[in-house]
């Protein structure tokens, strides 16, 4: 089982690793891209202006314009702890037992906007750079990404993919086939309505739950059950969709 997770806005700072050597992320593939994208970014960093804009910050956020321009000397740190947020404090990996890295290290990926999709265990600095970022020059990521990331991630999956990435970053990198989650709040008349603040809140327990089983799901009723079992409300939609519900 591959479980995709979508990228933060917000990461930790620090690190304990070296600076980045993209010669040490999987997917290798994409590693041209990835320079290409890299050195793009640091370079856009020199220009403040410019940099707000594409990467739609506000005046607040410069410090985030000089982790891009650092982006080659600060250190590293695995990217399950880089990424931060509502998702990743649901997912709790500082719980994790030894099995549970184990079990992490070889289903969890992460989506990103930089570097495509990394490991868990891939050591990766601090950046800013979105899904639907546009560099000066560059043109839009989808259009670099896309089919190269599919590609990518194809040949990384054996059985099941679980796709909870959000829709900007599935367009970076479809998965056809891949099992996608909807998470619903149900009223007590029985109406349901897509739910906003909690999404990524129950999408990264249900990342959690798939990350610890001993289980190897195999399709859409098999990964409702291990959420079921972890005490999540889930319904099967279709072989592709998984429904989470909330009250």
């Amino acid at each position: 089982m591959l479980i995709l997770l979508p990228p933060s806005e917000t990461k930790s700072d620090g690190g304990s690793g070296a600076p980045l050597d993209l010669n040490r992320l999987s997917l290798p593939s994409l590693l041209p891209l990835r320079r290409t994208l890299a050195d793009a970014l640091v370079e856009l960093s020199a220009d403040i202006d410019a940099s707000v804009t594409a990467l739609g910050l506000g005046r607040t956020q410069i410090d985030e314009i000089e982790r891009n321009a650092r982006l080659w000397t600060s250190p590293t740190a695995p990217a399950l702890a880089r990424y931060t947020g509502v998702l990743y404090d649901a997912l709790d990996a500082r719980s994790f037992t030894r099995a549970g890295r184990a079990r992490a290290h070889a289903r969890l990926w992460i989506g990103s906007a930089l570097f495509g999709a990394v490991r868990a265990s891939d050591p990766i600095p601090s950046y800013r750079l979105s899904g639907g970022s546009s560099i000066p020059d560059f043109g839009t990521l989808r259009s670099h990404w896309k089919p190269k990331l599919s590609d990518a991630i194809l040949s990384e999956a054996e059985g099941v993919v679980v796709d909870l990435r959000s829709g900007t970053y599935q367009q970076l990198g479809p998965i056809p086939g891949a099992i996608t989650a909807t998470v619903l709040t149900e009223k007590p008349d029985g109406s349901r309505s897509v739910v906003s603040h909690f999404n990524k809140h129950h999408k990264g327990l249900l990342a959690r739950a798939l990350t610890l089983t001993t289980a190897e799901p195999k399709d859409a009723k098999a990964v409702a059950r291990v959420a079921s079992k972890a005490g999540l409300r889930v319904e099967v939609a279709s072989n592709t969709e998984v429904i989470v519900l909330t009250e």
